[in-house]
């Protein structure tokens, strides 16, 4: 850091003060960092008076690696973007630490993000009987006006953002955003699970947000608002691929070249970002900063899958639904990704972020299950993506994507029919909306059908995923998948 200045920032993951929230403080040599954490967290003074009072805290350290003053004295100009050729970026989660150093991007110098709110909350939470979860949080309201809470849990490119700040196509019906990418869940005084949103703000991805795909994101960035690496227009506005369907006829790209849509280079980096104030997104929730959270009635799993899994499924029970997220996957379609439908699984979502063992991960989900009892959230799994023998898509997605979690609330409250299936419980003949939709019987049957034959086989390969993990896989796990084999098989 020398040369540099070094800027302390203590900050709060959730509301101050709350009950699920926690404190921290990040040193760091990045006017980047201080930036985009006085956005992304609840920065300043009234952390340090808290933790002087003796609250508890995460200590996390930041360094670009890029000192201009050498030990000698000896001082050198500085860069456009300082960083290090040689990166460290270690969690300490024992001792409640974070370490970065030579990176000066994302979440590896915006320790509160991945680093804090998810590989050390994660083993705080096993420690303390909550969980802290690569998830979604909406609040879902009826044409009735009851209001219900879900969580959602989806790998990358699973359509996880366009969920969170989902447009309804059904009548009626409304959704509000909590969070988009973290929350963490604690049972409550009343037996139920209470979720917050620990961030203050939004770090989206660029490339793919556009006014088609998530148009309450596009509003959300109108202004207040952290560009990095994405193009710059000659009227002094950022564009990314994706924000328009046409792009302009000239644009500086993300590396300060001139380009133009023959450009044999992306104009944004495809990890090009937003930063901004979750306050200023126009679907942004009442009770989003409520310091003790909402109540969460149920909680979705979701990949991206061609064949087998169908649009909607409901768990059987909390330890079916648990089983459910260690066994997300997606398929990989192309062949840079691998062998092409060879699945890539990512349980919970939590594979990059869990703090300790995957399997006793999965053991504390069912302790947490079993203490909530008869009080547990309804579990689910859903998928958008599954395709047709032709390739195309079978569901719309998008805003129509309403219709599902219709189904799903109308679970929650038991005003609608399901059916037993061996791979969890469907949606009974009629029960899903569909009216207005140019969707086939037989494209309907195939969103829905269970070839017993393949699920046999994503047994066997379940089994030796589970393999990976030796005796540490819970008994209830195995037990569930002995369970769709039987079914299967009867």
């Amino acid at each position: 850091m020398r040369g540099r200045t070094m800027y302390v920032v203590p900050f709060s993951m959730g509301p101050l003060g709350g009950p699920i929230s926690q404190l921290g403080v990040e040193i760091t040599d990045s006017p980047y960092v201080v930036l985009n954490m006085g956005i992304m967290t609840r920065m300043g003074n009234a952390v340090l008076e808290l933790i002087e009072a003796g609250a508890r805290w995460v200590q996390t350290i930041h360094s670009v690696g890029y000192p201009l003053t050498d030990a000698a004295g000896e001082t050198r100009p500085d860069v456009t973007w300082p960083c290090n050729d040689t990166k460290y970026i270690v969690q300490f989660p024992e001792t409640r630490e974070v370490w970065s150093y030579g990176s000066g991007y994302g979440g590896n110098a915006l320790l509160s993000k991945k680093s804090f709110a998810l590989r050390i909350a994660s083993v705080m939470a096993r420690d303390e009987g909550w969980l802290a979860e690569h998830m979604l949080l909406i609040k879902v309201t009826s044409p009735e006006g009851r209001a219900v809470h879900l969580a959602g849990a989806f790998p990358s490119a699973c359509g996880k953002t366009n969920l969170s700040m989902l447009r309804p196509t059904i009548p009626g019906w409304s959704v509000e955003t909590i969070g988009d990418d973290i929350a963490w869940l604690r049972p409550g005084p009343d037996g139920r699970l209470w979720a917050i949103n620990p961030e203050a703000g939004f770090f989206g991805v660029a490339p793919g947000t556009g006014i088609e795909t998530n148009p309450t994101a596009v509003q959300t960035v109108w202004g207040n608002t952290i560009f990095t690496n994405v193009a710059l227009r000659d009227d002094g506005d950022v564009w990314w691929e994706g924000l328009t369907a046409t792009p302009p006829s000239h644009l500086i790209d993300w590396e300060g070249n001139d380009w133009t849509p023959s450009s044999p280079t992306p104009a944004a980096h495809p990890n090009s970002r937003f930063t901004v104030a979750a306050a200023q997104c126009p679907s942004i929730s009442d009770d989003w900063e409520a310091a003790g959270g909402v109540p969460i009635d149920a909680i979705l799993f979701g990949g991206r899958r061609a064949t087998n899994v169908p649009l909607v499924a409901q768990a059987r029970s909390w330890k079916h639904g648990v089983f459910m997220g260690a066994t997300i996957s997606s398929e990989k379609t192309a062949a840079a990704e691998g062998t092409v439908g060879e699945l890539r699984r990512d349980p919970f979502a939590m594979l990059p972020f869990c703090g300790y063992n995957m399997a006793d991960y999965w053991a504390h989900w069912l302790k947490v299950g079993k203490g909530l009892g008869s009080r547990a959230p309804e579990i689910f799994q859903v998928n958008w993506f599954r395709k047709g023998a032709d390739g195309s898509f079978l569901w719309p997605g998008f805003g129509e994507n309403s219709r599902v979690i219709e189904w799903i609330v109308r679970r929650i409250e038991g005003s609608t029919d399901a059916v037993d299936t061996p791979i969890g419980r469907l949606p009974a003949a009629g029960a899903l909306d569909l009216a207005g939709l140019d969707l086939s019987d037989e494209t309907v049957e195939q969103l829905f059908h269970i070839d017993k034959t393949s699920w046999l086989a994503e047994c066997d390969l379940t089994e030796d995923y589970f393999a990976q993990f030796g005796d540490r896989v819970p008994a209830a796990l195995l037990a569930e998948l002995s369970s769709v084999r039987y079914h299967l098989k009867g």
